[in-house]
């Protein structure tokens, strides 16, 4: 009678005991409409999907979850979170002065750097800078407009300018083509991303 009870017990149990996680589910879900079903066969568990936008969603919760990349899963608490969908872009804008390698000495670049950067801390403005000593002819008083992506400037240009901060003037080389740059990061990066994500109770 004993081991009859005991073996009714282990299947009564053994149900609850293969029940997955909510993060185990979670793993196999890659689509919204994978989500939509486990929300429609998990009310108990209270799932929800939804979106957040970056600058405009500002809970503590959102800027957290708005770091996190598309596929990844973590919980706060006895909460879980699946970033199912993210789409995300970056733009930089700066201003610059160009001089051009192949027609100056080394010694000559770097002269011209000295007295572009004295003439600014003095107080010229960097537009009447660009216009009277940049060597690529732009029309723009050396303005790059938003950018993103070699098609637009040069990968030595956006990498700097995406390691530096708003204000910041500093140079730049391209030495395969003998381009050197005067750069002045004049607006804060451009972030725009968005994500859908899977929230449930439990873990």
């Amino acid at each position: 009678m004993k081991y009859s009870l005991l073996g009714l017990l282990l299947i009564v149990a053994s149900p609850v005991l293969a029940q997955p996680t909510v993060r185990e589910q979670f793993e196999k879900i890659k689509t919204e409409q994978e989500a939509q079903k486990f929300i429609e066969a998990n009310s108990n568990l209270k799932p929800v999907l939804f979106n957040l936008t970056y600058g405009k969603d500002t809970a503590l919760i959102d800027k957290r979850l708005l770091k996190q990349n598309q596929g990844d899963i973590f919980s706060v608490g006895y909460v879980t979170y699946k970033v199912l969908k993210a789409t995300e872009s970056i733009n930089y804008r700066a201003s610059y002065i160009f001089l051009d390698g192949s027609s100056l000495s080394a010694s000559e670049v770097e002269n011209l750097k000295k007295i572009i950067l004295d003439k600014h801390s003095a107080g010229t403005s960097w537009e009447a800078l660009s216009d009277e000593y940049t060597m690529d002819g732009n029309k723009t008083r050396g303005d790059t407009d938003w950018f993103f992506g070699p098609e637009m400037m040069p990968k030595e240009f956006q990498d700097a300018v995406a390691k530096h901060k708003k204000g910041d003037i500093f140079f730049v080389d391209v030495p395969e083509n003998d381009w050197h740059y005067i750069v002045k990061k004049t607006y804060d990066d451009e972030i725009k991303k968005e994500i859908t994500v899977l929230r449930a109770n439990g873990r």
